[in-house]
């Protein structure tokens, strides 16, 4: 029997729920060739939204889409030797095509064409650059083989603001605005799971990427759904949930779509036929130590201010952190060193600031300091 919840994994169309309105809206921009930026806090479902999308799309002749994940790439090197490898595995698929248009699109890299142990992909791509100025070719290959195939090119770069750590970031992030700008068979879709470093990228005056494309915010999706698609996944399998228990895994892990899907995992897994109180708790439970050993590596990382920056966020004080009375009972040292706390902890992605509103980035972490410090 298939898993009736998944989590920690992009979800499938058969777990996919919701996100109408989003699954419109992107599959429209695919279609029109507008570029898409996809910003929201870390696993609310962009790459399943992603994927749904290019599921739903993959009969399509008139579009061809292209997923690559930026992640490891740690120099603009990288990421061309990445870009033009997915550009021409998705779009050709025989390896003897591989070759071919490599050699004609990409004079400055070698195609190597290699057996792999990797059952899932058992012949793979890679180049040897022949010389260092294939820069500019990669970044214009999309286009080229948009024509050559007589298709639009939507590539779907996902951690892409993994750029934005590379050195001199900013020219690199101007060589890409500079090509992509002019293309008109290939549109982009750019999404990743730091938001804070997306929406410096992408909505400050400053940056290359600036007005770039459609900004899509994905918001919580809505416990209407998950009433349905939690309570339809308990019937399936002769088993009952309550709504009111629903609701509880739901505001338990802030609508956060992975923590939903892993909550309702483990209160399913416990339930025989009907979820009780004593289940539920327990599930919560398991959810915290299943998260503990992450959660004290992170603590464990942590300076002593910034462990009392968090436990002042916990008590409540985000609007108040700089003031005075908040610095003295949570030994912040100043309202100087409060605002350095903040970008450390912002860095580290442990919480999450939009405008003046501080709060955890993961939503079980209070959870888990109050069970740990006993608040």
């Amino acid at each position: 029997m298939a898993a009736p919840f998944v989590y920690g994994i992009a979800t499938d169309q058969q777990h996919f729920t919701d996100r109408k309105t989003e699954t419109q809206r992107l599959k429209m921009n695919f279609e029109n060739g507008i570029n898409t930026i996809i910003i929201s806090p870390r696993r609310w479902g962009k790459t399943s939204l992603v994927n749904y999308v290019a599921e739903q799309m993959a009969d399509d002749r008139a579009v061809r889409i292209v997923r690559m994940d930026a992640f490891a790439c740690r120099t603009p090197e990288d990421f061309y030797q990445l870009l033009a490898t997915e550009l021409i595995r998705q779009t050709y698929s025989r390896a003897e095509e591989w070759i071919e248009k490599a050699k004609h699109f990409l004079s400055s890299l070698v195609p190597i064409v290699s057996v792999s142990a990797d059952p899932m992909n058992p012949i793979s791509l890679s180049f040897s650059p022949v010389n260092n100025n294939y820069g500019e070719e990669v970044l214009s290959l999309s286009e080229k083989i948009a024509i050559d195939k007589g298709v639009h090119i939507v590539v779907c770069i996902d951690e892409f603001q993994q750029i934005g750590e590379f050195l001199d970031s900013l020219t690199f992030q101007k060589r890409l605005r500079s090509v992509w700008q002019l293309q008109h068979h290939t549109s982009y879709c750019l999404f990743g799971s730091k938001r804070h470093l997306l929406v410096s990228m992408f909505q400050k005056r400053s940056y290359p990427f600036y007005k770039f494309g459609d900004i899509l915010f994905l918001e919580r999706i809505p416990l209407s759904y998950w009433q349905d698609y939690i309570s339809g996944k308990f019937a399936e399998t002769q088993k009952h949930i309550d709504s009111r228990f629903i609701s509880d895994i739901c505001d338990y892990v802030d609508g956060n779509s992975s923590y939903v899907q892993q909550l309702a995992w483990i209160v399913w897994s416990r339930t025989e036929k009907e979820v009780s109180d004593d289940i539920m708790q327990a599930a919560k439970s398991d959810l915290l130590i299943q998260n503990h050993a992450l959660f004290y590596e992170q603590l464990n990382n942590l300076t002593a201010y910034q462990i009392h920056f968090l436990m002042a966020l916990l008590a409540g004080k985000a609007s108040v952190m700089s003031q005075k009375e908040t610095i003295e009972e949570f030994g912040l040292g100043s309202s100087a060193n409060v605002a350095v706390i903040k970008k450390a902890l912002l860095k580290k992605e442990l919480i999450d600031v939009a405008g003046k509103e501080i709060t955890f980035a993961d939503p079980l972490m209070p959870h888990w300091l109050r069970l740990t410090f006993k608040q």
